[in-house]
């Protein structure tokens, strides 16, 4: 290293050594750019950017407690802002809820009214409903964050990643479709079950729908979110009964958003596209899919805080 840095400026030899000490110091570059040297380095610098651009795709820096803590919180805030900001739009919103009732019935798979009613006969089986829809949807998407960035480290970015493309992309949706969900549709003849059960702590229903945008239905968060969680533990949980339920919960979820009458089937649809185009995003960004990262990237595993590498079941079958 001493030996780079002093004939720096030396001609051929010194470019040669520049060459092959690839973890010079950043210092011995900026002199080549005064000396004679400098066309060779000015050749090198864009191949340099390109390089740590492809070695922080095929591996992202490790996460941060404290500023994931942080992006989080703010992300949150912002999306009840944003979410909330949308106009109120009754009329609009009506129209539109009317259109997917046409629409569903036409095709065949208006099924919300029937399972609303059924399962609104059983109370104590609906009252669960309604709870689950009010806080599951928060709690376990943050604890499956959690594990993500404690067990996986290394594909916590690009796991990340695709819950916020997909959550921004929702964001769009609530602003230039508002959709009333079947509840609140004008002649759908359906049950409101927070109201009719008397659900406390559901922002569906009663005075927190002053502070909430009652038309957010489409695309249904619940449903990219629930798909999202789901589909990360299905891939990298180690027993397969933990995978089997990260299957399970968003059928479960799409069952109590139809049950409730909080959204259309067709809200689970595009909840759904939502979630498929955060995957293809950040494919695009990394140029693998979120998954195939490794647990724990090699150049991180002589840190003492990384824990121990695992195999993943599924998920290791996708790594290359």
């Amino acid at each position: 290293m001493g030996e780079s840095t002093t004939h720096a400026q030396g001609g051929e030899e010194a470019a040669r050594t520049r060459g092959d000490s690839v973890p010079a110091p950043e210092a011995a570059p900026a002199r080549a750019v005064d000396g004679t040297a400098g066309g060779s380095t000015a050749v090198s610098s864009p191949g340099s950017l390109r390089r740590r651009i492809a070695q922080a795709r095929r591996g992202p820096k490790r996460p941060r407690l404290w500023f994931e803590l942080v992006l989080i919180g703010v992300s949150y805030w912002l999306y009840n802002i944003v979410r909330n900001a949308v106009p109120q739009q009754d009329a609009l919103a009506q129209q539109h809820a009317t259109w997917v009732w046409h629409t569903e019935r036409a095709l065949g798979v208006n099924a919300e009214h029937s399972i609303n009613h059924a399962l609104d006969k059983v109370g104590w089986l609906i009252t669960g409903m309604n709870y689950y829809y009010a806080t599951l949807h928060f709690i376990v998407t943050v604890v499956v964050l959690v594990w993500l960035y404690r067990s996986h480290p290394g594909r916590y970015a690009a796991g990340r990643l695709v819950l916020a493309v997909t959550t921004l992309i929702a964001l769009v949706g609530f602003y230039f479709f508002p959709l009333a969900p079947p509840r609140l549709m004008t002649g759908g003849g359906f049950v409101d079950t927070v109201l009719t059960h008397h659900t406390w702590g559901s922002l569906a229903s009663g005075a927190a729908t002053s502070v909430t945008n009652q038309y957010a239905a489409m695309p249904s968060m619940h449903i990219g979110w629930s798909l999202w969680c789901g589909l990360t533990v299905f891939f990298l949980a180690e027993r397969a009964w933990v995978r089997a339920l990260g299957l399970v919960y968003p059928a479960a979820t799409l069952l109590v958003i139809i049950a409730t009458a909080n959204h259309f089937w067709m809200d689970a649809v595009g909840g759904a596209l939502c979630l498929g185009i955060g995957f293809l995003v950040a494919r695009l960004v990394y140029h693998r899919w979120a998954y195939q990262f490794p647990q724990i990237p090699a150049s991180w595993r002589s840190e003492a805080a990384v824990p121990e590498q695992r195999p993943t079941p599924v998920g290791a079958r996708l790594e290359r």
